[in-house]
C-alpha cells in the first residue's frame, strides 16, 4: 500500500515538472508587445514618437490593425477621441533573436493639438493564430504658453533695398526673353554636325576589321572548368549547380548550333538535336544532363554525388565531341580555284 501511494506521488511530481517544463517553451513562441513613448510630456503641437517592440516567430505575418485599416487621406489616425494622432508614415526595423524568432521594431509619430493628460489604449497585434497587446500608457500634452503684457512683440522689418545691379540687368532684352530660341538653334546645329560627321566616315567605320566572337567551344569549357572550381553541390546547392550547369549547355547550343535553346523546353531541344546529323548521336548526354536539372529544380530531388559527377561529365563530353572541325586552307583555296582552272581549261 505504502508503495503505492509512492508512485502515485512520484508520477505527480513527474507531471508537475514536464508541465513547468513545457509552458515556457510554450508561451516563448508566443507573440509579445512592449510599448514606450520617447516623452511621456509633449508640448502641444510638437511630435515624439512611440515604439513597439513585437516579439515573433519569424514565419509569422503580424498585423497592426490600427494603421492598416481606417486610414483617412491625410494619413493620420486619431486616439483618445481624436485628441492625439498617430502617423501612419511608420518606420520599421527587424533584429533576429535565434530560433525562429525575431523582433520588429515599429516606431510611430504622434503628435496633438489638444492639451491635457491623455491615456494611450492598449494597441493590439494579431497573426493568423494569435493576437498581443500592448501596455497602456500615459501621455501629457502641455500647452503653449501665452504672451504677458511683458513680452514683446517683434516688429515688422524694413523693405530691404537691392545690394545692387545684378549681370542680368546687361543682358538685353531680346536675348532674356527669348533665350530658348539660341538654345534650340545650337542644338540643331549640334545634330547637323553629328549626322554630317556620322554619314562622312560610314565608308571608314565599313572597312574596319570587325572583332571576331570568341570560339564558343572554348568560352564553353572555361565555363564548365569554373564551375568545377566553385564546387556548388560540394556546399549543397545543387540547384544553383545544375542551373549554372544547363545554362552553360543552353549558351553553347546557342553560339554552336544556332538553337535558341534558352526559350526551349528540354523536349523541344532533344527534338532538334536529334534532327541535326551532327548531334544525333550525342543527343543522350544532354538528355541526361537537362533531366537530371529538370528533377532537382521542379521536383525538389536531392541528386546523389555520382548524379552530380555524370552530368557534369555528359556535359563536357558533348561540347568536346562537338567541337568545330579546323577549316583546311589549302583544300580550301583549291576548292575555290577549280572552277577558274575549269574555265581556263575550257578556253584552250
Amino acid at each position: 500500500m505504502k508503495k503505492n501511494r509512492l508512485n502515485i506521488r512520484l508520477h505527480i511530481l513527474l507531471l508537475v515538472i514536464a508541465a513547468l517544463g513545457f509552458i515556457p517553451a510554450a508561451m516563448a513562441q508566443r507573440l509579445s508587445v512592449k510599448a514606450r513613448l520617447d516623452s511621456t510630456h509633449l508640448l502641444m503641437g510638437n511630435m515624439t514618437y512611440l515604439h513597439f517592440e513585437v516579439v515573433q516567430n519569424s514565419k509569422d505575418k503580424v498585423v497592426f490593425p490600427l494603421l492598416s485599416s481606417d486610414i483617412n487621406d491625410s494619413g493620420v489616425v486619431g486616439i483618445c477621441g481624436d485628441s492625439v494622432e498617430l502617423r501612419t508614415s511608420v518606420l520599421r526595423d527587424t533584429i533576429e533573436l535565434g530560433s525562429g524568432r525575431i523582433q520588429v521594431n515599429y516606431h510611430v509619430p504622434v503628435q496633438s493639438f489638444d492639451s491635457g493628460y491623455y491615456k494611450l489604449p492598449e494597441f493590439v497585434f494579431v497573426t493568423e493564430k494569435d493576437s498581443a497587446s500592448s501596455q497602456p500608457l500615459g501621455l501629457k500634452v502641455m500647452p503653449v504658453p501665452n504672451l504677458t503684457a511683458n513680452d514683446s512683440i517683434a516688429p515688422y522689418a524694413d523693405v530691404a533695398e537691392p545690394e545692387g545691379k545684378s549681370w542680368l540687368d546687361n543682358v538685353p532684352d531680346v536675348i532674356y526673353y527669348y533665350w530658348w530660341i539660341l538654345v534650340v538653334i545650337i542644338l540643331l546645329a549640334l545634330i547637323i554636325r553629328w549626322l554630317v560627321k556620322k554619314y562622312a566616315v560610314k565608308e571608314k567605320v565599313e572597312d574596319k576589321k570587325i572583332v571576331k566572337e570568341r570560339d564558343p567551344y572554348l568560352v564553353a569549357l572555361e565555363s564548365l572548368e569554373n564551375l568545377k572550381q566553385r564546387k556548388l553541390w560540394e556546399r549543397g546547392l545543387e540547384k544553383e549547380y545544375f542551373t549554372e550547369l544547363t545554362d552553360i549547355l543552353r549558351e553553347y547550343l546557342f553560339k554552336r548550333f544556332d538553337i535558341s535553346a534558352k526559350e526551349m523546353t528540354t523536349g523541344q531541344i532533344l527534338q532538334i538535336l536529334n534532327s541535326n546529323p551532327e548531334t544525333k548521336d550525342k543527343r543522350d548526354m544532354i538528355r541526361r544532363v537537362l533531366d537530371m536539372a529538370d528533377f532537382v529544380k521542379f521536383a525538389k530531388l536531392r541528386p546523389l554525388p555520382a548524379d552530380n559527377v555524370m552530368a557534369y561529365d555528359n556535359a563536357l563530353d558533348f561540347v568536346r565531341l562537338t567541337k568545330p572541325q579546323p577549316v583546311d586552307v589549302k583544300d580550301e583555296k583549291a576548292r575555290d580555284d577549280k572552277p577558274d582552272n575549269e574555265k581556263k581549261g575550257g578556253k584552250k
